[in-house]
């Protein structure tokens, strides 16, 4: 099982890096750079060649052949954990992913050929997040202690946590999308200063505009808040349990990193370096949300029910095994 999960991080970092090409490819506004698709200027993908990927033709083709060998990378895995995995639930989550890597090719496909319609475009950004975001899962649930450590572990019993470790991720996947929203409507600088929004606290004029840019403000500071929280409440009552405290500690950091990014977006008038870093720090931001939750809500998950079962059940039958009495 460990080839599986080096073979899954390895996935994730090529999904990383797939998040990373697609940021280019919005911030540099190259999306129709190639106006053909699946094809590139007639050419199949791996043959293109490289001597005419300038401009922006660059950054959408190279973000072409970077989606291809993640979409070869998924069928691998989905081979592996078919021959290697045990748990038929882990078994499905591969094909689910499987199927979320195809219809992000296909909304890729789309959006060129409609030249670049706003829902399928915010639908194949907001796909690539949670696609990003199923790939870490499946490392945590592949990962040595996921199988053998955590189940020794006593389940969290605090309600507080298991709340905010659900509320956490949900909202900043939302957040994204609004981020997403704001990216292909051009909304990025309808307000054009931060941190105040045309040197007040709320705008005094609105438009379609204004409010995707405000909302996705907004939802940046319940974000803080939901942060800040959370890994608060772990490293104040459960500074113990370190598989919850590296997590909490990681997410306020990439939270800090991300609000730096997010202004310095505005300030800069979206410099497309800062911008992109900006949407993969959210990304990996709402992995790392996802990891934290799914420690919090280990004991949900069967493999974990089952061997916990299993060393209880060990614990008794031992001494009555050693001391010779027969059940």
């Amino acid at each position: 099982m460990g080839f599986v999960h080096r073979y899954i991080q390895l996935l994730s970092v090529a999904s990383a890096l797939l998040i990373t090409a697609g940021g280019l490819v919005t911030s540099t506004g190259s999306g129709l750079a190639v106006p053909d698709w699946p094809n590139s200027y007639g050419y199949f993908m791996f043959a293109f060649p490289f001597s005419s990927m300038v401009g922006g033709i660059f950054y959408e083709h190279g973000h072409r052949l970077i989606a291809s060998t993640v979409g070869i990378l998924t069928i691998g895995l989905v081979v592996l954990l078919t021959r290697q995995e045990s748990r038929r639930w882990v078994r499905q989550l591969g094909w689910i992913i499987l199927a979320a890597v195809i219809v992000q090719g296909l909304l890729g496909g789309i959006t060129v050929l409609f030249f670049l319609p706003t829902p399928i475009s915010v639908s194949h950004a907001g796909l690539a997040h949670l696609f990003f975001s199923l790939v870490v899962s499946l490392g945590v649930f592949t990962s040595p202690g996921w199988r053998t450590s955590y189940v020794r572990l006593t389940p969290i019993n605090d309600q507080i946590l298991k709340r905010l470790a659900i509320c956490t991720p949900v909202i900043i996947y939302f957040q994204i999308l609004i981020g997403a929203t704001m990216r292909h409507t051009g909304a990025g600088l309808a307000i054009p200063d931060f941190p105040l929004a045309f040197g007040q606290l709320i705008p005094s004029t609105w438009s379609t505009a204004i409010s995707i840019n405000f909302a996705h403000r907004i939802g940046a500071a319940i974000v803080t808040m939901l942060v800040f929280a959370e890994a608060g409440h772990v490293l104040a009552h459960h500074w113990a349990r370190r598989e919850l405290r590296r997590p909490a500690v990681l997410l306020v950091g990439l939270l800090l990193v991300q609000i730096f990014f997010g202004a310095w977006t505005v300030l800069s008038g979206k410099q497309f370096i800062v911008n992109t870093t900006h949407v993969i720090t959210g990304s990996v931001l709402l992995a790392t949300a996802i990891v934290l939750a799914l420690r919090v809500h280990h004991n949900w998950f069967p493999n974990t029910t089952t061997n916990l079962k299993h060393a209880q059940y060990s614990s008794i039958r031992l001494p009555l095994k050693n001391s010779g009495i027969q059940s």
